[in-house]
């Protein structure tokens, strides 16, 4: 079968497509699933260098999410049957034309979605949800700021900080990504190229700061933005985009009895099963109902892989990157 591998650390230059990877083995507590689409999320670009906190063993298949039709169930599988929609987290493999996971990695794919949106449900739904929900408490009437907005969770944190009651403040790099935070809902959008964000992020929240930020680009960005953080604010530590791990003055924590809040979606995944099945569970009904519809503008088949990297990479996605074998 056709797969994305990774043989050597690097950029997206050093993977290669190959047309003879192994087909997966299926245990009896797994289903193989016909891969439809996957989505590309940064920590794939983390771990084809080398640079994330858990590496499988070389030579591997990245991408970490997945939507598709189960193909094959092993004999104790019990929640799945052959042409079931699912959609399923695999932190690497999805890359590819076909994938065994165990039953419980996967879920039922939303009615409501297509394959290119479901492949992106898991980790950006997934983690804003219970950074808002679990990790900031996000209450209704309070103000977040969405850094890095118009990429693939940042989309999901205007999104669903619009749902839950907030007031979002939505910021990017170029006025068309902001046009999709407006589309979005976002009640203002900053572009912070070449501006003072200190300065801007205080005007806007007329001097109050802001309740809640939601963070996945780091760098030089972190720490202006902790600096308009509200009394009691918590700063949501969702990833690093930008490259560098920012060092932060604990000082400013102290200042304004804030919070600096750590998400971690995977580990919450298997430390509180039963919260995040619950979590699920109402997403779905926000999937369903229509008051969620998941953004995917940047779509790749599998023999554009490097492209679709590099569109990460670049920072120019607009809501999920997704390939599609």
């Amino acid at each position: 079968m056709k797969a994305v591998v990774c043989s050597e650390f690097g950029m997206a230059d050093k993977l290669t497509l190959d047309a003879n990877w192994p087909e997966p083995e299926v245990g009896e507590n797994d289903i193989l699933i016909d891969v439809k689409a996957a989505g590309l999320n940064f920590p794939d670009v983390l771990m084809i260098q080398g640079k994330y906190q858990s590496q499988p063993p070389m030579p591997f298949v990245p991408g970490g999410e997945l939507a598709g039709v189960v193909a094959a169930v092993g004999d104790k599988v019990t929640r799945y049957k052959v042409g079931d929609k699912v959609i399923a987290s695999t932190g690497v493999n999805a890359f590819c034309e076909r994938v065994a996971v165990h039953e419980l990695g996967a879920f039922p794919m939303p009615e409501s979605l297509s394959f290119e949106q479901a492949a992106g449900v898991c980790i950006t739904y997934f983690t804003t949800y219970h950074a808002y929900k679990q990790r900031a408490q996000l209450q209704p009437g309070e103000t977040v700021l969405v850094l890095g907005a118009a990429g693939g969770v940042g989309t999901t944190a205007v999104e669903l900080g619009k749902l839950m009651g907030a007031k979002v403040v939505a910021c990017a790099s170029s006025d068309e990504k902001l046009e999709i935070c407006r589309k979005l809902g976002a009640d203002e959008v900053i572009n912070y190229t070449d501006i003072d964000l200190k300065a801007t992020l205080k005007e806007v929240s007329g001097g109050k700061g802001f309740d809640v930020i939601y963070d996945p680009v780091g760098g030089d960005y972190a720490e202006p933005a902790i600096r308009n953080l509200a009394w009691k604010g918590r700063y949501l530590v969702i990833g690093f985009a930008s490259g560098p791990i920012p060092s932060i003055p604990l000082n400013l924590a102290l200042l304004k009895g804030a919070s600096i809040v750590g998400v971690f979606w995977g580990r919450f995944m298997g430390e509180e099963p039963e919260v995040n099945m619950q979590n699920i569970k109402e997403l779905w009904e926000l999937f369903d109902s229509g008051k969620l519809n998941p953004i995917v503008t940047d779509c790749y088949p599998i023999d554009q892989y490097e492209d679709a990297f590099n569109c990460m990479i670049e920072r120019r996605a607009r809501g999920k990157v997704i390939i599609t074998p």
